[in-house]
C-alpha cells in the first residue's frame, strides 16, 4: 500500500493542529488510515509481565484520550497502546489555541490540560472492544485540575478501568496540570504509590503498574523516585513526559508558546533520563523509553540505554501512520546487524 501521507501533509497543516489531530482519529475510526497486515520478525517479539508484545514500538498517551480507537491504533503496526490521560470526571482542558507544531524542529508544544470525557465514557469504550486480541492496551490515569485529592483521582482510576488494561499508568508529570508535577517528590510519591499499589493488588487481573516522570529531574529527583518504585513495588516507568525546557536550537514560530515540548528536541534529554533510571534502578525495573522517537535508530537508542519498550507520538504529526512500519523495519534490522538473537537481548546494551 503506497504512503500517501507526504501528499497528505500540506493540507492537514493547513489546518488548525488540534483540527488535523480530529481529522486523525476519524481516518482510524472509519478505517481509512489503513492497516499493517505484515506479521512481525521474531526477533522484535517482547515478553513483559506476563504479556506478550509483537513488537516493542507504542503508541503513547495524549493520542487517543477517550479509548476511542485502541485496536485501529494497533492495526496500523504498533506492538502496543496506551490510552489517556484519562481523569475521574470530564473536563474541557485549557482553551484553544492549544497544540502548535514546529515544524523546522520537528516537534509539538502542548498545553492541552488532560481534555478528557471522563471515566464513564473510557470505560464504555473499553468494555466494546470487539476485537481484544489485537495487541496490549494500557491506560493512563490524570487527576481532575480542581481535585483536592490526586491519590482518590487515581484510585477511582483504578476501581472504573482498571479490568480492561493490559497495564495502567499514573501519570505525575504533565506540566499542563498546575502542581501535578510536584507529586514525583520523595514524600508524596510515597504516599500515592503506596494505596495504589495496594488498589491495583486488588484487582482479579492485577495488570501491571507504571509510573510516568518528568524529563526536567535533578540527580536527587531521580533518586529519590528510583528509591520509592523500588521500595512500593511498581513495575515499571515511563520516562519521559513533554519537557518545559526550550532548547536554544528552537526555530519554530511557535516556540514561545507555553507547554510542554515533544518531538526531535526531547530525543537526547530524555534518552539520558531513561539511562539514568536503568542504572539506578540496576536494571531490575522494566523501562518504557518515549520522547523524540522518529526512526528505526532512536528507538534502537531507548532500548540500548535499558527500554524494554519504546513509545512515540509527535513523530506520526511529520511522519504518518505508516512510519511505524518503517521504524520496525530499521530497528529489526539494527537489532540482527549488532548479532542480538532478539530485541529483548539488547535492552541496556551500553551499560554493559
Amino acid at each position: 500500500m503506497p504512503d500517501l501521507y507526504p501528499l497528505m501533509r500540506p493540507l492537514l497543516f493547513a489546518l488548525e493542529a488540534e483540527t488535523a489531530h480530529g481529522l486523525a482519529l476519524w481516518s482510524l475510526k472509519t478505517g481509512f488510515a489503513g492497516q499493517d497486515r505484515a506479521a512481525d520478525p521474531d526477533l522484535l517479539k517482547v515478553a513483559l509481565w506476563g504479556r506478550e508484545f509483537a513488537n516493542p514500538i507504542g503508541l503513547a498517551a495524549g493520542f487517543d484520550k477517550n479509548a476511542e480507537v485502541p485496536d485501529a491504533v494497533l492495526r496500523l503496526g504498533f506492538g502496543f497502546t496506551e490510552v489517556g490521560s484519562i481523569t475521574p470526571r470530564p473536563q474541557p482542558g485549557n482553551p484553544r489555541p492549544r497544540l502548535f507544531r514546529l515544524p523546522e524542529d520537528r516537534a509539538v508544544i502542548n498545553r492541552m490540560g488532560f481534555n478528557n470525557e471522563g471515566l464513564e465514557a473510557a470505560g464504555r469504550s473499553l468494555a466494546a472492544r470487539s476485537d481484544k486480541a489485537t495487541g496490549p492496551v494500557g491506560v493512563n490515569f490524570g487527576k481532575n485540575k480542581d481535585s483536592d485529592s490526586a491519590v482518590d483521582d487515581y484510585l477511582k482510576g483504578i476501581d472504573a478501568l482498571g479490568r480492561y488494561a493490559d497495564y495502567l499508568v499514573v501519570n505525575v508529570s504533565s506540566p499542563n496540570t498546575p502542581g501535578l508535577r510536584a507529586l514525583q517528590g520523595k514524600g508524596p510519591l510515597r504516599e500515592i504509590l503506596v494505596p495504589v499499589r495496594e488498589a491495583v493488588n486488588a484487582l482479579d487481573s492485577k495488570p501491571p503498574l507504571l509510573l510516568k516522570v518528568a524529563p526536567d529531574l535533578t540527580d536527587e529527583d531521580k533518586a529519590d523516585i528510583a528509591e520509592v518504585v523500588l521500595e512500593t513495588g511498581i513495575d515499571g516507568l515511563i520516562a519521559t513526559n513533554t519537557t518545559i525546557e526550550r532548547p536554544d536550537t528552537l526555530a519554530g514560530r511557535a516556540k514561545g508558546e507555553g507547554g510542554g515540548l515533544s518531538g526531535a528536541p526531547l530525543l537526547e534529554m530524555s534518552t539520558q533520563v531513561l539511562a539514568d533510571f536503568y542504572r539506578l534502578t540496576e536494571g531490575k525495573l522494566p523501562l518504557v523509553g518515549v520522547g523524540g522517537v522518529a526512526s528505526g535508530a532512536d528507538a534502537y537508542a531507548k532500548i540500548r540505554a535499558g527500554a524494554s519498550l519504546v513509545q512515540l507520538y509527535s513523530a506520526l504529526v511529520y511522519g504518518g501512520p505508516r512510519l511505524v512500519v518503517r521504524i520496525k523495519r530499521e530497528l529489526a534490522e539494527l537489532v540482527a546487524r549488532d548479532g542480538f538473537a532478539s530485541v529483548s537481548n539488547a535492552v541496556g546494551a551500553d551499560h554493559r
